[in-house]
């Protein structure tokens, strides 16, 4: 790449999955462990939505502004090449993401170092998450809870519309059948009281999202995860605020690592923070 790369060098466009799979690999070497089949669900949700900087050519920069409805959308993958900072190519890649948007409201997940940043593009701060990770030190789980065939995971998605700011039936759909992803659920007396998802990546397997009602719900699907797990070390996104959920991961034997900070750029739809254990995934929200 020569030294004198300009902003008008740099050409943004829609990027296909089978380029999103470079991104993929700036995320890992920035330690995020991305989900080794993530990709495919990613997309499904809105494949316009994937943005790819070029300059002569060459992959330079990225980002994603997945929109979810007409009310509602979530940053990710902002990205640029270690040798090409500094040079005002990220912003104007960032740009374009926020105009994808459109009118929504934009959620991200960023490293809190960047806040005054985000918070120049309108973003403020909503709650802190923790990157709790480590070999869960539980029992075994109860009966109560069930490994879901990709057939059954259907009844899941009013459970996972009342926890998150937006209904995302072509997310989901994908994101718990992909090859790969294992989901349990946990079922009382009939009734749903919360499920979770385990997939594998980079570095160790990657839990999201871990929804529950109550923090015994929770643990049991932590259990669940742990014992499918078999000794892998497990990490899960933890909203800092949720306190019960901060415990579960230290009486579990987790630790935490790098923090992130979610924000928003205006109010989201109501849902339940509380049965939030684990984020879904930091790139989507």
């Amino acid at each position: 790449m020569p030294e004198t790369a300009r902003i008008d060098d740099l050409v943004i466009s829609r990027a296909t999955p089978g380029e999103w799979a470079t991104v993929v690999g700036w995320a890992a070497a920035e330690g995020w462990n991305p989900g080794q089949r993530d990709t495919t669900a990613y997309f499904a949700q809105d494949p316009d939505g994937f943005l790819l900087g070029r300059v002569n050519g060459e992959p330079a920069t990225a980002v994603s502004v997945v929109n979810y409805g007409a009310e509602y959308a979530f940053l990710g993958f902002y990205l640029v090449r270690p040798d090409l900072r500094g040079r005002g190519f990220g912003l104007a890649t960032w740009e374009a993401g926020l105009k994808h948007a459109g009118g929504r409201v934009v959620g991200l997940d960023g490293v809190p170092g960047q806040q005054n940043n985000y918070r120049r593009s309108g973003f403020e701060l909503a709650y802190r998450s923790a990157r709790f990770i480590g070999v869960p030190r539980l029992p075994l789980p109860d009966d109560a809870v069930t490994a879901l065939a990709p057939a059954d995971t259907a009844e899941l998605l009013p459970y996972d519309s009342a926890c998150y700011p937006a209904d995302r039936p072509e997310f989901l759909h994908a994101w718990l059948t992909e090859p790969g992803h294992r989901t349990f659920a946990r079922i009382v007396d009939g009734s749903l009281t919360g499920y979770a998802v385990l997939r594998p990546a980079r570095d160790s397997l990657r839990v999201g999202p871990l929804f529950a009602d109550t923090p015994a719900d929770a643990r049991q699907l932590l259990a669940a995860l742990a014992a499918h797990a078999a000794g892998m070390p497990l990490a899960v996104d933890v909203p800092l605020d949720n306190e019960p959920a901060v415990r579960l991961m230290e009486e579990a034997g987790l630790t935490p690592s790098f923090e992130t900070a979610r924000m928003y750029t205006g109010p989201v739809r109501e849902h339940h923070r509380e049965r939030v254990f684990g984020v879904t995934t930091l790139e989507l929200g």
